[in-house]
C-alpha cells in the first residue's frame, strides 16, 4: 500500500503564472504548520534555489527539504520532501501538476511515499495512518489556498499594468 495525499484546487490564472507563484513566491504564500515542521528550529523561510527546496532558518542555517527532480514550467514540478527526523530510506516526494482549465489552472498536489516513514516516527505524531494523511492533506489544502491568493494578486497586478 502506498500512503499518499492528493489535493487539488482551481486557480483563476494561467498555468505559467501559477507555477511561477509556486516556485518564485513560495516564501510569500507558504504557511508553516507546527505539527508538520521540518526541524525543531522551524519555521524559516521557504525557497527554491540551486535545484532544491530549502528552509532558511532564523539562525542562518539552511535545511534542505528535498532536491527538485522535475521542473517543467507551467506543467509539472516534483521534489523530494524530508523532515529532520527522517532516517535514511525515508523518502517522500511531492508532485505538483498545473493543468489548464477553462478559467485558469487546476493545481494538483500528490504527496506520496509516507509508507516509508514508520508510524512511530515523530513526524507522524502517533496518528493512525488515515488521520495523519487527513491532517497533512488539510495543511496542503490550506497551502494551496495561500498559493491561489498569491497567484490571483500577481495576476491582478499584471492585468493592471496595461491600464494607464
Amino acid at each position: 500500500m502506498s500512503s499518499k495525499i492528493l489535493v487539488a484546487l482551481r486557480i483563476a490564472a494561467p498555468p505559467e503564472a501559477v507555477f511561477d507563484a509556486f516556485t518564485d513566491d513560495i516564501a510569500l504564500w507558504w504557511r508553516p504548520n507546527t505539527l508538520f515542521s521540518f526541524t525543531p528550529r522551524s519555521p524559516g523561510v521557504m525557497a527554491f534555489e540551486d535545484g532544491r527546496l530549502v528552509e532558511r532558518l532564523a539562525s542562518g542555517k539552511v535545511f534542505e527539504v528535498g532536491k527538485v527532480r522535475v521542473w517543467e514550467r507551467g506543467a509539472r514540478l516534483v521534489f523530494g520532501w524530508r523532515q529532520a527526523s527522517f532516517e535514511p530510506g525515508m523518502d517522500t516526494e511531492v508532485e505538483v501538476r498545473f493543468d489548464p482549465v477553462d478559467d485558469g489552472t487546476r493545481v494538483t498536489v500528490e504527496h506520496r511515499g509516507w509508507d516509508t516513514v514508520p508510524a512511530q516516527n515523530v513526524a507522524r505524531h502517533t496518528f493512525p495512518n488515515a488521520i495523519f494523511l487527513q491532517r497533512h492533506g488539510e495543511w496542503w489544502r490550506a497551502l494551496l489556498a495561500g498559493l491561489a491568493s498569491r497567484a490571483n494578486t500577481v495576476q491582478l497586478g499584471a492585468a493592471g499594468e496595461g491600464d494607464a
